[in-house]
């Protein structure tokens, strides 16, 4: 179980850790705004755009196999991040971590079913699994502002890609000893062409959104964004051709006939544009516009990560109670959150019980929402489609967390300026902090018009979500 939860903690512990230490690499590498929020975009654009076939892979090759060889690629990419001497070859090399995650993390879900058959083995598995997932995003937030401010023979920074370097080795050579090979599925056919059409579309929709705001706009970012519209659309065509064909797609076109998962789909959209984007502005309005230190930070952080279990491991209990009002009330407590970090942001010296306090509230806003989100989104589907709806989900999710840093992000440094005061940094946060609430209305709304049938779906759907 730790062989192959390591997977899914390093692929977590790399999206959490970045963010704390953002500033630390821009002065490190002399990066600009843009280049910044790259570093967050990239890894989660090569993440989720090989999510879905990094899956089959391990059920066409055998998953030990693919375990093994994704596990390697993530350690040597994160060597490549660690060495890297411009924001260039970080964001080249970021990318490339984000693939080789894509073909780790699956194999570990699909372990889970192999090694624990019994359903009440396999349900204590998975929440042993989702422990180590939450744990890392703490751990990550917490290294984020310890590694940088740490004085060793490279600079701190580097420390948050190099410490990957020992687990993977160590997971590596542990999963060659102890993991047993499970039989190879070679009737799967993947869809490469789905990949190629779905990986540049979303690349045409991110880059310029973060690149084309820093740089004025200029011809080539219009471009791109007006030719992210046919790509997408071409994608849509190809997949619906291969369903009509009798082929497997990356994306199940039927999947979108059922109201509960369209309607899930979109309150996640918009969910996941605001909430790790969150960590994205408030790491940089703590360190580059109030002057905390990066270890001080890294420490505020990890009180929203407390929050976040404690509310997910009640709202688990509370959802068969009272349904989706636990999601409602956890977006509004994300909404408080934001609107007390705009009262404060005129008042620094609040000291900081008030900023612990606010990433609790905000911690446990996310705890009561996202545990859930999936399962009511998955509810109305048939249980032969679980698999394909759980990687079309998660792609759409980590796709929205890369448009979130481009998107709440940009805005929050287009008010920075190049030498912003505090000023500045107060009035950026504010707009960020807006349009993120905006965004929240949205979700809320979208919550309201979901049906509520979690009585009679609630085994059913943890059945669904185990499975895929």
């Amino acid at each position: 179980m730790l062989i192959v939860s390591s997977a899914i903690f390093l692929a977590v512990i790399d999206i959490f850790v970045v963010n704390v230490a953002l500033p630390a690499i821009q002065k490190g590498l002399h990066g600009t705004n843009g280049e910044l929020q790259l570093v967050i975009a990239i890894y989660l654009l090569g993440y989720s755009c090989l999510l879905i076939t990094g899956g089959r892979l391990g059920d066409y090759y055998g998953r030990k196999k693919v375990f093994i060889a994704g596990m390697l690629l993530f350690t040597v990419s994160s060597c490549f991040c660690g060495l890297a001497q411009s924001t260039g070859q970080l964001n080249v090399a970021r990318f490339f971590q984000g693939i080789t995650a894509a073909i780790m993390t699956p194999q570990g879900v699909s372990y889970i079913q192999v090694l624990f058959p019994k359903e009440k083995e396999r349900m204590k598995a998975i929440g042993v699994y989702g422990i180590i997932a939450g744990s890392a995003s703490v751990i990550g937030q917490f290294l984020g502002g310890l590694l940088p401010d740490t004085h060793f023979a490279v600079e701190g920074w580097r420390l948050i890609f190099f410490i990957n370097v020992p687990v993977g080795i160590v997971a590596v050579i542990f999963a060659g000893l102890f993991l047993k090979e499970t039989p190879r599925n070679t009737s799967l056919k993947f869809d490469y062409q789905g990949v190629l059409l779905l990986t540049p579309a979303l690349f045409c929709l991110v880059f310029p959104v973060i690149q084309g705001r820093e740089l004025g706009w200029p011809a080539w970012s219009v471009a791109m964004l007006l030719a992210a519209a046919p790509l997408f659309y071409l994608f849509y065509i190809h997949q619906r051709n291969k369903l009509v064909g009798g082929k497997e797609p990356l994306i199940n076109m039927r999947l979108f006939h059922y109201k509960d998962f369209r309607i899930g789909l979109w309150a996640s959209l918009f969910y996941f544009l605001v909430q790790e984007s969150y960590f994205l502005i408030t790491g940089v309005f703590f360190q580059n516009g109030l002057g905390i230190p990066s270890y001080t930070t890294g420490s505020y952080f990890v009180f929203q990560g407390i929050g976040y279990v404690m509310a997910s491991i009640l709202s688990v209990k509370l959802i068969p109670l009272f349904g989706k009002k636990v999601l409602v009330a956890g977006v509004v407590i994300m909404i408080c959150a934001f609107v007390l970090h705009i009262l404060f942001l005129d008042n620094p010296q609040a000291g900081p019980f008030a900023f612990v306090a606010i990433l609790l509230l905000y911690g446990i806003g996310c705890g009561a929402v996202l545990p859930s989100l999936l399962a009511f989104s998955l509810k109305g589907i048939p249980h032969e489609f679980a698999g394909a709806a759980s990687g079309s989900y998660y792609t759409a999710q980590q796709s929205a967390i890369a448009m979130g840093a481009g998107i709440v992000g940009g805005v929050f440094f287009c008010f920075t300026g190049d030498n912003p005061s505090l000023q500045d940094y107060v009035t950026a946060y504010r707009a960020a902090a807006i349009l993120s609430i905006a965004m929240l209305v949205i979700v809320i709304g979208f919550l309201v018009i979901l049906p509520d049938s979690h009585t009679s779906t609630t085994r059913k759907v943890r059945e669904a979500e185990t499975m895929a």
